[in-house]
């Protein structure tokens, strides 16, 4: 059947289609040689994205799922967990025919997601306490949108846009009003109450007030024609606005509270990154944030063999054996140490525990696969603390 959407579908990603061809390849060169060793291999980024000093792990659930029924063993890190450069965060152990086609797939389940879900935890640290709302999927295929919303979830943000995304993270969809709406119907304030009158109640009404006029006298006449119904305004796009958005916002808050209307929340979206989300954060009660986040750089893992048939061996550059990462529950000091050593204690004298789990075990998924909520739980108290 003909391809309605240039996209790979399920089938071709487990059947190992999706494949650079070198490995295709060098999956026909052993098998006609008759080469079968036994390998690990480890993924690990050497870098991160511009100046970041730590990334946010995520993809594991569907690298779990692309290699269950396959003869391999996988270790790894739990998703959500904070991971820096040079640490292996993802192991995988197997004849290296089994595997071999599969490692394009791997590397872009997790370059990708955890690129995603990196930057929303940065934003969201940036918000603090602030709402942020994923916005982007409009900018990404719209094939990936769920993968893209449930990283950005995962990493950090409040809520998503997307009804598909939404129903995977058994959340409800997060958004507001598009200038649409006011320029079809032709008013900002009839188009807000035509949304009160039609939209479930469940939903907040927020009103996007920058279509027409000035925001300020906009957002004044939507205040006094919907009173106590009025939950929020969005102030967007502020790269078109000659004016200082903060100052904006500044002017906005002052005339609502003077009005009475100290209870209306202020969101702000429109090409927002995490300095401005930072800036703008002591006058916005919200954010949307799209394009930053669903257009994030990817982290650049690899993935490197270390060891065959039971001897450690690694190109030049890398470190060959099999790894362990531990942790210490006390100070949070971090180590890499070969696969087996004995630990000790850290020297602060708190437990160090690996972060290294059982994923999969001879095709057999043997980890119980979280819920993003549960996921963005750990998230969030994984990066209290860390600084952007």
């Amino acid at each position: 059947m003909k391809r309605r959407f240039h996209v790979a579908d399920e089938e071709d990603i487990k059947s190992g289609r999706v494949t650079d061809v070198y490995f295709a390849r060098t999956l026909e060169i052993l098998e006609s040689k008759g080469i079968d060793k036994r390998v690990r291999a480890e993924f690990f980024a050497k870098k991160l994205p511009a100046d970041y000093g730590w990334g946010l792990l995520a993809g594991i659930e569907e690298v779990a799922r692309l290699m269950e029924g396959k003869p391999v063993n996988l270790r790894s890190f739990n998703e959500g967990e904070v991971f820096y450069p040079w640490e292996p965060v993802m192991e995988i152990e197997g004849r290296y025919t089994d595997f071999c086609v599969f490692e394009t797939a791997l590397l872009g389940l997790i370059c990708e997601s955890t690129g995603v879900a990196t930057k929303s935890a940065r934003i969201k640290i940036a918000a603090g306490d602030r709402m942020v709302v994923s916005f982007g999927a409009r900018r990404m295929h719209p094939a990936i949108a769920p993968m893209i919303e449930r990283s950005a979830f995962i990493g950090g943000c409040d809520g998503v846009a997307v009804i598909a995304s939404a129903e995977l993270l058994d959340v409800d969809p997060m958004g507001t009003m598009p200038h649409a709406l006011i320029l079809v119907i032709g008013d900002t304030v009839e188009a807000a109450r035509a949304f009160d009158e039609v939209i479930d109640k469940d939903v907040k009404r927020v009103a996007l007030i920058d279509t027409f006029n000035d925001e300020k006298f906009e957002t004044l006449r939507v205040a006094g024609a919907m009173k106590d119904r009025l939950y929020g305004v969005r102030l967007d796009t502020p790269a078109s606005r000659r004016g200082d958005f903060y100052r904006i916002f500044e002017e906005v808050r002052w005339e609502l509270d003077l009005r009475g209307f100290k209870d209306v929340k202020l969101f702000a979206s429109g090409g927002l990154d995490e300095d401005e989300v930072a800036r703008l954060r002591p006058v916005v009660d919200a954010f949307g944030v799209g394009t930053c986040i669903s257009n994030a750089p990817v982290v650049d893992f690899a993935m490197d063999i270390m060891e065959i048939e039971g001897e450690a061996i690694a190109k030049r550059g890398k470190w060959s054996g099999a790894k362990d990462v531990l942790k210490c529950s006390t100070c949070g000091g971090r180590s890499i140490i070969p696969l087996g050593a004995a630990t000790g204690a850290c020297a602060c004298g708190g437990e160090l525990a690996s972060l290294f789990k059982p994923l999969v075990t001879e095709g057999r998924i043997v980890r119980e696969l979280p819920k993003p909520k549960e996921i963005r739980e750990r998230t969030l108290e994984a990066i209290k603390g860390l600084s952007l």
